[in-house]
């Protein structure tokens, strides 16, 4: 049944091209359907990309997945700045990394917690992510502050961006080689629960699959953004971007995080946010800034103050239930609070 359901769902992006097509002036409705439809474009891209990794194995199979498992949110954050729409990519950037970290891991935490007093994982992996996304505030920070605290040109911030992104670039392809070679037999899960042996399709049909999912992000991806005028005249861009956009990109993935979580695969629960964060912050955000000079619509790394801000409490965030290896449901619950008050604060931010 669950099935069929995301198997109908693709149908929302024809819906949404003909209400954008037919009903100029439902500018909600397209982008509502749109944003709808990218639910179960994710989930196929991510699905298909589980597939061929399984194919590969494991060394090349988790490279594959840390390539492509956040393609939905690059291509969407591509079309936006084809559209020139820079708030709503930051802001989607931002809230990514403030969903998963917040949100997603909250959630995972207090599934896992309704069925086990004290839920446990790899400090050292926990370690390593918490060190990564240090780099991110970092990297956030320090555009932002230089354009805060000294007379600096646009072009100026610009070319900084372009350089902090080489670091990321560079920082990101270490991780990789940190997780798959030379730590790969430390960051292994604390307790590995037994798992069903699943069928994978052959990697022919998770190949078009996969591109074929691809294709059609692309068409919602120009829906969404096409129909953004109507929609910011309600809501602020910024808003839309953080919270809407973010979520929705997010949406498949968030559901598997909990699903573990409350399977009590716990090292896959919290991992799934935390590598994501991660790809986001080190190898999205920095492709997006070389992307927006390709297109003619260059985009800096010098975020809003408050998204600096939000961003590096969520860190600290992480870092308190994350250090010692250890959590419990109530930590769990703090962090989905969290993400609620940012999220509101996002609301009122023009």
């Amino acid at each position: 049944m669950v099935k069929w359901l995301w198997r109908a769902a693709w149908l929302l992006v024809p819906l949404a091209a003909a209400v954008r097509l037919f009903l100029p002036g439902h500018d909600l409705a397209a982008f509502s359907l749109a944003c709808l439809a990218l639910i179960p474009l994710a989930n196929t891209m991510g699905k298909a990309t589980e597939t061929l990794a399984g194919h590969l194995g494991p060394a090349a199979g988790s490279l594959l997945n840390a390539s492509f498992g956040n393609a939905a949110e690059l291509i969407v954050g591509v079309v936006a700045l084809r559209h020139r729409h820079i708030d709503l990519v930051k802001g989607s950037l931002t809230g990514s990394i403030l969903g998963n970290l917040l949100l997603v891991a909250g959630g995972s935490i207090v599934a896992g917690g309704l069925r086990q007093r004290t839920l446990r994982f790899n400090r050292l992996a926990a370690g390593a992510s918490v060190t990564v996304l240090f780099l991110s505030v970092t990297a956030m920070a320090a555009p932002a502050l230089l354009a805060s605290l000294h007379e600096t040109s646009a072009l100026q911030i610009r070319q900084l961006s372009v350089g902090i992104s080489v670091v990321l670039l560079v920082m990101y392809g270490l991780s990789l080689l940190f997780q798959l070679h030379t730590h790969a037999d430390v960051l292994l899960p604390t307790e590995e629960p037994a798992k069903e042996k699943r069928r994978l399709s052959r990697p022919g049909v998770a190949l078009g699959k996969l591109f074929l999912s691809g294709a059609a992000t692309a068409v919602a991806s120009e829906i969404l953004v096409a129909s953004l005028h109507g929609v910011t005249a309600h809501l602020p861009e910024m808003f839309v971007g953080v919270v809407i956009v973010a979520l929705v990109g997010n949406a498949a993935e968030h559901s598997s995080a909990i699903a573990f979580g409350w399977r009590g695969e716990f090292d896959v629960a919290l991992g799934i946010p935390w590598e994501s964060s991660k790809q986001i912050a080190l190898f999205v955000a920095p492709v997006l800034v070389f992307v927006g000079l390709a297109v003619g619509a260059p985009m800096d790394l010098a975020f809003r103050p408050f998204e600096v801000v939000a961003v590096g409490l969520t860190v600290i965030s992480t870092a308190l239930y994350a250090l010692d290896g250890e959590t419990h449901w109530l930590e769990g619950a703090f962090l989905i609070a969290t993400y609620v008050v940012l999220a509101l604060t996002f609301f009122y931010l023009r």
